[in-house]
């Protein structure tokens, strides 16, 4: 799953775009409406025998069918927000006069004109604005490293520079390339195209997908020419990265069959390869989830700014020290970020913890103490009630994180995974999951992080759902501590 918005995949930017679109058609009806019915003096009211539902309906058909005719949702090539907002133009005026024409041959003619001029006033209007701040969001995200996508390519002959040189020309400027590995030892540290160059051998594919946070690995060489090659894809499968092969889909010839991986065909800077991806490929559903986050996480945040206030004004009295209790977690295919949460422990615990290692009370890499002797007495409350949480909150909102998800481990952590553990990071961690709701000191490390591929393999939105629902009673009665 690539992070924060899946700005990657073509087929679902475009159903997002186009949701967003009717949303905003929708929206600039329902202001026409209210402006028209109760704004506009001597001139308000509209007739009492028009279903205004059918007339919504109507404009939303005939629009959807205008912004497809005019290529607002064209997303393969990306053009100027002047050539943009000359489209829009087009598309609105023609979708209100095909609404018009409908009504005429419905015979509904009592519809007011005044009110389908304001639905195009307010229709332009919130598409115009919303292709701005899509602009913006996506320069933003363009000098962002959360939004950048992290490429590892197999070759430096032709074929990867033909690959690097599409990269580089493309429009799409989350792109970043790690570097380029190659099976000859004599090609290290060549400069294949621009400043990539060969940074390894076939040998260090493991290490530097290990160490580093890598999205892909594009196989840009014939296949046959890699010692082993069915062993490396095998491992970028099994730690969830994804793997693109480019033309001439030698997998089939091979006959390699993926454990967990999925095998699709999809552009990639415009050329086809084959992707083996171990996330699941419902895209309409992981919009709808990035959608669920990003609501959910900014409503949560403004409802819950007194209680906010009162716990850092709490935290403060009990203990001096920060409010904000900041650790650098492994995010998305191992991304660094700095994870929230309020306080409860004392200033230095971090200092503190080399001493208390002895008495780790869970297997495998991770550390936690039932009765850890740093923890503060607000913070005990805050930990049973899970209310020190909260505050992850602005880590979903950032696109961090999301709702659901496995828990964000620390980097050390990771270090000591085994293979098969680390593709629980291949999908952005969350505020809860199965292993949250299951008793969860009551579980060990690895059925803990079985629980976590078993999440990925079967996810849903309607999972997600219900294990939100879950979470509550297990928040309630202290069961997730």
């Amino acid at each position: 799953m690539s992070p924060l918005f899946p700005e990657h995949n073509e087929i679902l930017r475009q159903k997002g775009l186009k949701l967003l679109d009717l949303l905003l058609t929708a929206l600039a009806f329902g202001v026409a409406f209210e402006i028209k019915q109760n704004w506009v003096g001597g001139y308000s009211g509209l007739a009492g025998d028009i279903n205004y539902l059918l007339v919504l309906l109507v404009l939303l058909v005939s629009c959807a069918l205008s912004y497809d005719f005019f290529n607002l949702h064209e997303i393969e090539h990306r053009v100027s927000l002047r050539n943009q907002f000359g489209s829009i133009f087009r598309a609105v005026i023609a979708g209100a006069a095909l609404a018009v024409f409908i009504f005429y041959i419905l015979k509904q003619v009592e519809i007011s004109r005044m009110l389908i001029g304001f639905f195009m006033v307010f229709n332009l209007l919130l598409l115009c604005v919303s292709r701005v701040a899509l602009e913006k969001l996506y320069a933003w995200r363009s000098k962002s490293s959360l939004g950048h996508r992290h490429v590892l390519i197999i070759g430096s002959l032709d074929r990867a520079s033909d690959l690097l040189s599409l990269i580089a020309s493309s429009e799409d400027s989350t792109l970043e390339v790690v570097g380029c590995l190659d099976p000859d030892p004599a090609r290290l540290g060549q400069t294949v195209a621009g400043e990539t160059t060969v940074i390894g051998t076939m040998e260090d594919l493991r290490p530097t997908i290990l160490n580093q946070s890598i999205d892909e690995v594009v196989f840009a060489m014939p296949l046959k020419l890699i010692d082993d090659v069915l062993e490396h894809i095998y491992f970028a499968e099994e730690v969830g990265v994804n793997v693109r092969v480019m033309p001439d889909w030698q997998l089939q010839k091979m006959l390699f069959q993926p454990e967990v991986a999925t095998i699709v065909v999809e552009k990639f800077v415009g050329m086809p390869t084959l992707v083996l991806s171990s996330v699941p490929k419902k895209e309409f559903e992981l919009f709808l989830k990035y959608l669920l986050d990003r609501v959910t996480a900014a409503c949560g945040l403004f409802l819950l700014a007194p209680l906010f206030l009162l716990l850092a004004m709490l935290i403060k009295l009990n203990s001096p020290g920060p409010v904000f209790f900041r650790q650098e977690r492994s995010g998305l295919n191992g991304r660094i970020f700095t994870m929230l949460k309020f306080r409860t422990m004392v200033a230095n615990a971090e200092e503190l913890r080399g001493q208390l290692t002895e008495h780790n009370e869970v297997d495998g890499p991770v550390f936690k103490i039932k009765e850890d002797p740093r923890i503060t007495p607000l913070g005990h409350f805050l930990r049973r009630s899970s209310l020190d949480e909260l505050p992850q909150l602005i880590n979903v909102l950032r696109g961090e994180m999301s709702l659901v998800g496995p828990r964000p481990p620390i980097p050390a952590e990771v270090k000591n995974y085994l293979p098969w553990q680390r593709r629980r990071l291949s999908m952005k961690p969350g505020l809860t999951c199965i292993w949250q709701v299951s008793g969860r000191n009551k579980v060990g490390f690895d059925q803990w992080m079985k629980m976590d591929l078993e999440y990925i393999d079967q996810w849903s939105l309607g999972l997600d759902i219900k294990l939100l629902f879950k979470t509550v009673p297990a928040v309630l009665f202290g069961s997730g501590q």
